[in-house]
């Protein structure tokens, strides 16, 4: 159980990353000991807004590869537009899944009714 709650952590992570790659989020690598200690301080796996020098920018924090994706307004719309696409084809697939697993169609033993 433990070590199925850790792929899909892995899994969701390693997701997330994606998207926010395809989105134009820009990966910045943690180079000295400042940044890196910086990086590990940041809330994981969480998007979260910043404000440097006037400007608000969206981060996420990648420790295990010492990087952190950085994004504006346009990159992090963009991200929360894929994330949602994502999450409605990984629900469809769900269904389609669940429907296909059950032993007598959707409708299982009951037979629809002889409702057409």
């Amino acid at each position: 159980m433990i070590l199925v709650a850790l792929a899909i952590g892995c899994s969701t992570t390693k997701s997330t990353e994606s998207l926010l790659s395809a989105a134009g989020f820009k990966m910045v690598p943690a180079s000295t000991p400042a940044q890196e200690a910086h990086l590990k301080s940041l809330k994981p796996n969480q998007v979260t807004m910043a404000q440097r020098d006037g400007q608000i920018y969206y981060t996420y924090p990648d420790v295990p590869h010492n990087v952190l994706y950085v994004g504006k307004e346009p990159q992090y719309q963009e991200y929360q537009k894929l994330r949602l696409q994502k999450q409605m084809s990984d629900e469809q697939l769900n269904a389609a899944e669940l429907n296909n697993s059950a032993p007598w169609g959707a409708w299982g033993g009951w037979g629809g009714f002889g409702w057409r």
